[in-house]
């Protein structure tokens, strides 16, 4: 095992998009050993210390994330640019699959040898990115992709764990029309770094000239961020389908990334959100702990004495966290 580990993980810093491909399927096993082996092959292209551009990209159903990601991607790849995109598909609540379309979705892109596209569950994960999306994040930085697109389920206030994940938060909206502003929670608004309005074409161009102007009036109300410089965050008009207005919004990104880089919030994003994950790790193994099918059956039993009047929840839930190991 730690030969195959190694030799997965040359081929990851290789740049070889099929044992990507097998890593990223490694790192999203709830398998025990699978787990295991997924922390060796992390910490084994750990010291390659690359770095990609982390971009989160969410937005309403029906507003184009996938054609503007195939178009922004296809144009990032024009200028040299090698391309990972991480689409995370919502899980059925009752069967826990997911369509995975994606892919299917961005023809031209998945074709390009300077991309890779992986889809991946939910797995009914709160925010819409799945668990383990930080680390093919990871994985597709050591191996060499120079920036990673983040498309997440839908938008909410849970939508904003994407924050904790990239560098840069792009809410893509279309032309809105009537309580359209009132609709798009406040949370999302604050996290995003910017708005894109698209589908600025044919006879919906005006309306989505309308509609960035309402969103950059809402956005100056905001408080300045103090990790963003004067103008920022900032709404802007774009079209996927034709291609305009996307070399403006990339100069823009460049901008607001090379400001946080010389003023040290860049560093200091990285740093926090490393706590963050760490924070959430531990969360996520004393939840497993409390998954284990004896703790399930020792809860069972106390809920049934609630259930019946014997004890309150609150004082039921003390009584079974006194007995976990310390």
């Amino acid at each position: 095992m730690a030969e195959d580990i190694a030799t997965l993980g040359d081929g990851i810093l290789n740049g070889e998009r099929r044992a990507l491909a097998r890593a990223i399927t490694l790192v999203e096993s709830g398998r025990s050993d699978h787990r295991a082996a997924a922390e060796k092959l992390l910490q084994h292209v750990q010291p390659a210390k690359r770095q990609a551009l982390r971009i989160g990209l969410s937005g309403t159903p029906g507003v184009g994330k996938s054609t503007f990601i195939e178009t922004f991607g296809m144009m990032l790849i024009a200028k040299g640019l090698r391309v990972a995109v991480l689409a995370v598909d919502p899980s059925s609540t009752r069967s826990g699959g997911s369509i995975l379309g994606d892919k299917t979705r961005m023809e031209r892109l998945s074709r390009e040898r300077a991309a890779f596209i992986r889809p991946s569950p939910s797995q009914n994960h709160l925010g819409g990115v799945a668990r383990r999306t930080r680390e093919a994040v990871s994985l597709c930085e050591a191996a060499g992709f120079d920036v990673v697109l983040i498309e997440t389920v839908g938008v909410g206030q849970s939508e904003t764990v994407v924050s904790e994940l990239c560098d840069l938060f792009l809410l893509l909206l279309a032309p809105a029309g009537g309580d359209e502003l009132q609709g798009v929670k406040r949370g999302i608004m604050e996290m995003a770094d910017m708005i894109l309005v698209n589908k600025a074409d044919g006879d919906l161009k005006s309306a989505a000239t309308r509609t960035c102007a309402d969103y950059a009036g809402a956005l100056r109300l905001l408080r300045k961020r103090p990790q963003d410089p004067e103008g920022y965050p900032c709404a802007r008009t774009v079209s996927a389908l034709e291609c305009e207005g996307l070399q403006a919004a990339w100069e823009d990104m460049q901008q607001l990334i090379s400001w946080r880089k010389d003023n040290g919030h860049w560093d200091e994003r990285r740093a926090r959100q490393a706590a963050y994950w760490f924070d959430q790790e531990v969360r996520n193994a004393l939840l497993a702990r409390l998954a284990a099918p004896q703790a399930r059956a020792r809860m069972a039993q106390i809920a049934e004495t609630v259930a019946q009047g014997q004890s309150s929840p609150t004082a039921a839930a003390r009584a079974f966290l006194a007995e976990l190991p310390g």
